[in-house]
């Protein structure tokens, strides 16, 4: 599997820190943001592969954060993290496009291989609208 892009929202700094370091270890391109506006800045600037994104967090919350994501790049995909009181808003967070949740505390071997499907996801559903693309552009008049 080829190097994607992850991006961290979370509010806990050390829970944020750890992780980036231990996906870095394992060959991703990690980034993190403290909450969600400063995540909204970053995908506005960059375009994430996957996203893994704290429902729970000071100011917006997940959900709020995971709309406008799927607003600016659609195709990205995102994973909510969720602790054991707030597991409807995982469930919710699907409702409006997140690939999947998980609850928190996370072990890293669940965390990378979920991160990996959404990533595989994500590529799965770029071809298609490449694809459908370049059936459009040979269908064209020229």
């Amino acid at each position: 599997m080829s190097r994607y892009t992850v991006l961290i929202v979370d509010d806990e700094e050390e829970f944020r820190d750890m992780t980036v370091k231990r996906l870095n270890k394992r060959d991703l391109e990690c980034e993190s943001a403290s909450n969600g506006d400063v995540a909204l800045e970053m995908v506005a600037k960059k375009n994430y592969d996957v996203i893994l994104l704290d429902v729970k967090m000071p100011g917006k919350d997940g959900i709020e954060i995971l709309r406008e994501i799927k607003k600016m790049s659609p195709l990205t995909e995102v994973v909510m993290l969720t602790g054991h009181a707030s597991v409807e808003s995982g469930i919710n967070g699907i409702k409006y496009g997140a690939f999947d949740y998980l609850m928190k505390p996370i072990d890293l071997d669940p965390l990378f291989e979920k991160l990996n499907a959404a990533y595989e996801q994500k590529q799965a559903q770029e071809a298609k609208v490449e694809m459908a693309q370049t059936k459009r552009d040979m269908v064209r008049p020229g």
